[in-house]
């Protein structure tokens, strides 16, 4: 494996969380997942999304870059790949749909800072599934502040996330989720390890899922 950090991100129930487990356990690596539990603006945030975005979105800045600070930073002789369930520029997205312009633009200006000191991913995987798809998975795992989440939004975020896909400059597995069952269809996990075990050049590429 050439790749030493891997990331993984798409929309709320893309399946990213489920992608890295698997993942670290077929690479033997490292395993950094978002701390979204911990978040205590998060169900707050789902009921009245004015008054708690800029507090919800700066302590999941925080936080994540704590956490990929601390990760990336420790050594380990038997591990040396790492595996990440989210990209430390998913805070700056998920600010530019959730914050009015001017608390968006003090947001922007503490990322700025941050991402600095932070390690780009060598290389993206991106799990793009439709806004049906993505309600069915986030109805299974049945988090009660989740289920209130509408359309609309799922759908402004997944535009925001494929604005940045295009212009940005990490290289990236653009994998088709529509139909995607990691856990149970061994090939949907191989195809993701087949990319990863390709010489791919800089830019996206482009899979589909059997």
């Amino acid at each position: 494996m050439k790749y030493h950090f891997i990331a993984i991100e798409g929309n709320i129930g893309a399946g990213k969380t489920t992608l890295a487990h698997l993942l670290s356990k077929k690479l033997n690596a490292r395993l950094i997942l978002e701390e979204f539990a911990d978040n205590p603006f998060l169900p707050k945030f789902y009921e009245n999304p004015s008054q708690y975005a800029f507090p919800l979105e700066l302590f999941f800045m925080a936080e994540r870059f704590k956490q990929i600070k601390e990760m990336l930073n420790k050594t380990d002789m038997f591990q040396s790949i790492t595996v990440s369930d989210y990209l430390f520029t998913k805070c700056l997205l998920f600010a530019k749909v959730n914050l009015p312009d001017e608390e968006f633009r003090l947001y922007q200006k503490l990322f700025d800072i941050m991402q600095q000191q932070v390690s780009f991913p060598d290389i993206l995987i991106y799990l793009h599934a439709p806004v049906h798809k993505l309600q069915q998975n986030i109805r299974k795992r049945n988090r009660a502040y989740e289920l209130q989440i509408q359309d609309e939004y799922l759908f402004n975020i997944q535009e925001t996330y494929t604005s940045y896909i295009k212009q940005h400059n990490i290289k990236t597995i653009f994998i088709d989720a529509s139909n995607a069952d990691f856990l149970d269809n061994e090939k949907h996990l191989n195809v993701i390890l087949d990319a990863l075990n390709t010489d791919l050049d800089d830019g996206q590429h482009y899979f589909m899922l059997p």
